[in-house]
Order: structure tokens, then C-alpha cells, then sequence
């Protein structure tokens, strides 16, 4: 009879008097790491993104097309000298941008500009601004404006608008007018246009506009009339930027002296 002895395994006794089961407990690995919980999304935050992305897209797009809108202004396309009255063929409209900050008299007023005075001198390509344009003429303040119809001789080249004028007698002939030839008949007078006569047949060289002292209006008007007075430019007769007390078109007023 065949015995199990060899087969049969006793549980016994380890060594300190603990009971040594048949197998080892298992052990869990040491890397292993618990689950985390799930990522918690933010719906709130990602909305606020995108509106802030759609807001910063929309101000661009607005600061370009306020970039791009143009204005229509008045530019001074010719010379107009110190209290010139400031005509429509002297004007050309042009474009500047409409946020620039740029002071500009709009094109819309050209007809309202063509009734005032340049307060100063006006180079050509000069954008136009209010300050420049004055609606009562210092330059005439207190003074008669008279016309004189001069020929070659008897006005100095290069007379501009501004100059200071001295006007004398230049003929001894015996005119019944005041003056003796070679006698100052208005002194300090002030030229307010200088052009060239329409007519082929005039044989003035030149039409000068001045402003004259009232109490010599009489003689130099007479002077002028039989064609024996001459124009000198006085010395230093350099104009001040502002010549007189001048009203803006907007009501605002600009000392000057006269």
C-alpha cells in the first residue's frame, strides 16, 4: 500500500513561533498611482476668450477705417499776400484725413473764405486754417482805398500786396492839382492789389490797389487822374505778421498794427 507521505506537505511552525501559510501575499507595486479625478473645464473662461479676441478684431478693423476716411479741405494754390482778399481761383480742394487732428477750413466754406482778408502772408500749397482768414482788412483800418492806374516808370518792380508805399508828384506840367513835382503827396500808404489791366487798350502797366491816408486822398487822386505821380517803396517798410484789429470768419478778433 502506496503512502501519500512523500507527497503531503505539513504546514509547520517557522521560525519564531509564526505559522508560515503555503504561499506569500502578493504585494502592489510600488510606482503605481492612484486615479486623479477628471480635468474640470471652465466653459465661463473660454467664452470671455473669445470675446475678447472678437472685441480686440472688431477695434482694429475700426481704427482702420476711421484711418481711412478723408476729409475735403481748403489749400491755398497761389500767393496771397497780407490783407489780400482772398479769392475762389486762389482755392483748390483737397483731401486730408478726417481724425488727424489738423486745424483746416472745410471746402464746403470757399464761398464764405472768398469774403475775407489773408491775415498774413499765404504761400502757395498752404492748407488753409481759420487764423489765416480774417473778415475785416486791418490793413484798411482808418484809411480810404483809392485805385491808381501806373504805367512802366512809375511804380518800382516787384510791388506786392503788403508793401509800404510813399507816393509822390513826378511832373512839373501845370495840373490844378495839389502838390509841387517832386513833393510827397501820401506817405505810409499800403498796397492792397497789384494786377495787370484787362483791357489791350489801356496803357497803364499795372492797376494798383492802396489804402491812403484820408486827408491825402484828394491830391493823390488828382495826381493820379492826369498821370503825374510816381510810387517808391518806403524804407523799412517790412509789414508786422498781424497789421490791425481783425475779425476771423468765426467772430474771433486778432490785434495787428496799422
Amino acid at each position: 500500500m502506496s503512502s501519500d507521505r512523500g507527497t503531503t506537505m505539513h504546514r509547520g511552525l517557522a521560525r519564531g513561533g509564526e505559522p508560515q501559510g503555503d504561499w506569500a501575499q502578493p504585494t502592489a507595486p510600488s510606482a503605481r498611482k492612484l486615479p486623479g479625478s477628471p480635468r474640470e473645464r471652465k466653459p465661463a473662461l473660454a467664452a470671455l476668450a473669445v470675446v475678447l479676441i472678437l472685441g480686440g478684431a472688431l477695434a482694429a478693423g475700426y481704427l482702420m477705417l476711421q484711418s481711412g476716411k478723408r476729409a475735403d479741405a481748403i489749400q491755398i494754390s497761389r500767393e496771397i499776400g497780407q490783407g489780400q482778399q482772398i479769392p475762389l481761383s486762389a482755392m483748390q480742394e483737397v483731401q486730408v484725413p478726417a481724425n488727424s487732428g489738423l486745424h483746416y477750413v472745410p471746402w464746403s466754406q470757399a464761398s464764405q473764405v472768398a469774403r475775407t482778408f489773408a491775415a498774413t502772408a499765404i504761400p502757395p500749397g498752404t492748407l488753409l486754417t481759420p487764423n489765416m482768414a480774417v473778415s475785416i482788412n486791418g490793413l484798411t483800418n482808418g484809411r480810404t482805398v483809392m485805385g491808381l492806374a501806373l504805367k512802366d516808370g512809375q511804380l518800382p518792380s516787384g510791388l506786392t500786396v503788403g508793401d509800404r508805399i510813399n507816393i509822390y508828384e513826378v511832373s512839373d506840367a501845370s495840373e490844378a492839382c495839389p502838390g509841387a513835382p517832386g513833393s510827397l503827396l501820401s506817405g505810409d500808404a499800403v498796397v492792397l492789389g497789384v494786377s495787370t489791366p484787362s483791357s489791350a487798350s489801356s496803357s497803364a502797366v499795372a492797376d494798383v490797389e492802396v489804402a491812403v491816408n484820408p486827408s491825402t486822398a484828394g491830391p493823390v487822386a488828382c495826381n493820379a487822374a492826369n498821370g503825374i505821380l510816381g510810387v517808391a517803396v518806403a524804407p523799412g517798410s517790412f509789414l508786422p505778421q498781424n497789421a490791425g484789429p481783425a475779425t476771423s470768419p468765426s467772430g474771433s478778433s486778432s490785434s495787428s498794427a496799422g
